[in-house]
């Protein structure tokens, strides 16, 4: 697959309504600045190297990755970086989930999962993709990569 087209051509029937959903409430609740490409296979909202040159992991050739839409077999993904390394964002979404959703959160790093197309929060993640603009996304993850670099030299000179 080359194009978020193609990608969305091949959504299971189970998830197109769903997926379809989330990515409007994407598009209509994230701050002005990130894009829409297909990065690592998914759709997935970046920050485009016109803004953050650097590109992620330092590869200036790949725009900086925000939130991606992934289909899989069982579950439909919300991959929300911005969750890694924002301890107060993360609490805020757990509390609110908690408070607003019947069933379980599935919550890996950075991945919601939905198993139920009829138990996606669209509201609340609405809310949790307003709540990072782009410039803000970029200096958590240039703090988050230099904690992790800090992290990798303290270990190797223990």
């Amino acid at each position: 697959m080359d194009t978020i087209i193609e990608y969305e051509a091949q959504i299971p029937e189970k998830w197109r309504a769903s997926y379809f959903a989330l990515k409007k409430v994407a598009e209509e609740h994230l701050p002005a600045g990130f894009q829409l490409v297909l990065q690592y296979g998914m759709p997935t909202f970046v920050v485009p190297l016109s803004i953050y040159p650097a590109g992620y992991l330092n590869r200036t050739n790949e725009p900086l990755p925000f939130v991606s839409i992934g289909v899989q077999k069982r579950h439909l993904a919300l991959y929300h970086l911005g969750l890694l390394g924002n301890p107060a964002l993360l609490a805020w979404f757990k509390e609110e989930y908690v408070q607003q959703v019947p069933t379980k959160l599935n919550l890996g790093k950075s991945c919601l999962r939905f198993t139920n197309p009829q138990q996606i929060p669209y509201e609340l993640i609405g809310q949790l993709l307003a709540k990072i603009s782009v410039t803000q996304w970029c200096s958590q993850y240039e703090k988050y990569q230099q904690q992790k670099a800090n992290k990798n030299t303290s270990r190797a000179v223990d």
